[in-house]
């Protein structure tokens, strides 16, 4: 098929990048340090005595859950920015004028690009994640309640940003494009966090504003449904936290996401990518 090697032929392109290259360095590095820092909580102590099992268990998590966020900006900021000169830059350079007049449709070209980075990033998303997992079972012996799960959700969280990346190629230069994404991103992960404040102080107003934000972009309640998936049990985390307001951390979540809004994440995406190969279509090139 057509599609499968416009992916393919993007996948070649994108892994002679070098910003792959740094990011897995830099991961690997990361990997190692984390390592040594769950080795380093089983020497852990709460005043005078070791740490018990549910505080171990607790900061672990909370470490875990740390990392992963690391991890999802770090996945964004790349699907942002490798897919957002994938269009452009090829109708720039002349090449898709020299690709379109054989028998290829423009939405091949799009839905093979979007294809082979969702690949790219996906697969990259899976091995750094489950790397981390594989790190804290063996230093801590934590594992996750549903890692598999979680890693789908952050690796979806990526190609959100991946497919509005895709989209924006196909109107706006890559350094523009890139940056409006990025800013979208961390747009709606403050939406979420006063979301969070607003129910907290029971404020209909600053809530709405999480919620909108949340259905505007879905990734910030993505990135919520993932570290749902990453704690522990909630006793556990009642315990250690007091019952305080989940809005004194923006790394804590009670309640998980309904499955409406995970349809409307793959409606909303589904969508967007659709708006990709309406807008190259209609494209001058």
């Amino acid at each position: 098929m057509i599609v499968l090697t416009i992916a393919r032929l993007t996948l070649r392109e994108a892994s002679r990048k070098k910003l792959l290259i740094a990011v897995a360095i830099l991961t690997v590095l990361v990997a190692v340090l984390s390592g040594w820092a769950f080795h380093r909580l089983l020497a852990l102590r709460c005043g005078e005595r070791p740490c018990d099992a549910a505080t171990l268990k607790l900061v672990a998590a909370t470490l875990l859950i740390l990392l992963m966020f690391m991890f999802s900006f770090v996945l964004a900021l790349c699907a942002a920015f490798v897919a957002a000169p994938s269009i452009w830059s090829d109708v720039e350079s002349g090449i898709m004028l020299a690709l379109l007049p054989r028998p290829i449709r423009r939405s091949d070209v799009v839905l093979g690009k979007w294809l082979g980075l969702t690949t790219l990033i996906g697969g990259f998303a899976a091995a750094a994640c489950g790397m981390e997992f594989v790190i804290a079972r063996v230093a801590l012996s934590y594992v996750p309640p549903h890692p598999i799960l979680a890693i789908a959700l952050i690796v979806a969280e990526a190609l959100i940003v991946l497919t509005v990346s895709l989209a924006v190629s196909t109107r706006l230069a890559p350094m523009t494009g890139g940056i409006i994404v990025v800013v979208l991103f961390g747009l709606a992960w403050m939406g979420g966090i006063a979301g969070a404040v607003g129910a907290s102080f029971h404020s209909r107003a600053i809530e709405n504003i999480g919620t909108v934000s949340s259905l505007i972009l879905p990734t910030d309640g993505l990135w919520r449904a993932a570290i749902y998936q990453l704690e522990p049990a909630a006793s556990i985390i009642a315990a250690a936290n007091g019952g305080r307001a989940e809005s004194a951390n923006p790394f804590l979540v009670t309640t998980s996401p309904a499955a409406a809004y995970l349809i409307w994440a793959a409606a909303w995406l589904v969508t967007v990518l659709a708006a990709a190969v309406w807008s190259f279509g209609r494209k001058e090139l």
